[in-house]
């Protein structure tokens, strides 16, 4: 029977978490039950820097509960380098770890399920959502729209599949050698390129709680996504500055001609065509400055993560050092 980690960062999820752990409780013990999961199994909750008493509350519950086990980030460092210092903690003691969200929205009922297409010799498998009834239509849209932007560009991405997953340790020792500072795990997974299949299920409702991803988190993320894996935004650039360059000549010729044999007021197509390429031109600087940035973050190689404390000994020392 394999070793099971189930993975679940954490954000100020106090609401949630005496739930979330009853539900994994029953489930990992019926996991254990029917041969899918070793009695080494656990629950590695991941506290990214809480400000409520999440991590008071995972601390009570691995003293209670044999099955929990937490670690706390020094720093609040985001939903993605939460999730990547559980996995690189978990796949020191485990065959395979599962990643989900604390909300209860990942329907933990499919967990048998990965587990077995993992025995039957699958290395990563995705929990794809079968619909976003779930959603709002603004998000259902945007989410849609942004799947198939990074499949324009290029990126080899599982649709509809956010981080719900499992990595075998084979999975998750390929992916400790990518050292990427900006972190897009939904990108950099299928990268790796071992044998992997997909699970689909039913996205639920948010026990309770707010949810971590407004509007402004999900735009940064989206753009995090973007820049990390494609410099075709770069290229796009090049093209439409050649394209208007090329329409700028004709309404300039255009202006020269109006203005001679009507008398018309060329300096109002001159004044609107300035207005355009300025505006253009702090959009392409946005765009150069966002690609800048990432260069900058990345070649000072700072930790992802550091770790300050742990529910128990085993889990000292895993601090990143990529």
């Amino acid at each position: 029977m394999p070793v099971v980690y189930l993975v679940i960062p954490c954000y100020n999820e106090e609401k949630v978490l005496p739930e979330t752990v009853k539900r994994l409780t029953a489930k990992l013990e019926s996991m254990q039950a029917c041969g899918l999961a070793s009695d080494g199994s656990r629950m590695l909750f991941v506290d990214d820097g809480s400000r409520d008493s999440t991590w008071s509350m995972i601390s009570q519950f691995s003293k209670e509960n044999s099955l929990v086990s937490g670690i706390k980030l020094a720093h609040n460092r985001g939903h993605q380098n939460a999730l990547l210092a559980g996995l690189m903690t978990a796949r020191q003691y485990a065959d395979c770890a599962i990643s989900l969200d604390a909300d209860l929205q990942d329907d933990v009922e499919v967990l048998d399920e990965f587990v077995k297409k993992f025995m039957d010799g699958c290395d990563v498998v995705y929990g794809v959502r079968k619909k976003r009834d779930t959603d709002t239509a603004f998000k259902r849209s945007t989410a849609l729209a942004f799947y198939s932007f990074m499949e324009m560009l290029g990126v080899d991405i599982v649709y509809n599949h956010a981080d719900y997953r499992l990595m075998s340790r084979r999975a998750l020792d390929a992916l400790s050698d990518y050292r990427e500072v900006n972190l897009f795990l939904r990108g950099l997974v299928p990268l790796i390129g071992f044998r992997s299949d997909c699970v689909y299920y039913d996205r639920h409702e948010r026990f309770a709680g707010e949810s971590k991803y407004p509007l402004k988190k999900m735009v940064s993320f989206a753009v995090d996504g973007i820049t990390s894996f494609s410099i075709k935004p770069l290229k796009l650039i090049f093209s439409l500055g050649a394209g208007i360059s090329f329409v700028s000549l004709i309404g300039f010729i255009w202006a020269i001609i109006s203005h001679f044999a009507a008398g018309t007021a060329a300096w109002i197509v001159g004044l609107w065509s300035l207005w355009l390429l300025g505006g253009l031109l702090m959009a392409a600087l946005g765009v150069v400055g966002t690609y800048a940035g990432k260069i900058y973050g990345e070649v000072k190689s700072r930790p992802r993560f550091l770790i300050e404390q742990t529910t128990s000994d085993s889990l000292k020392g895993s601090v990143d050092r990529k």
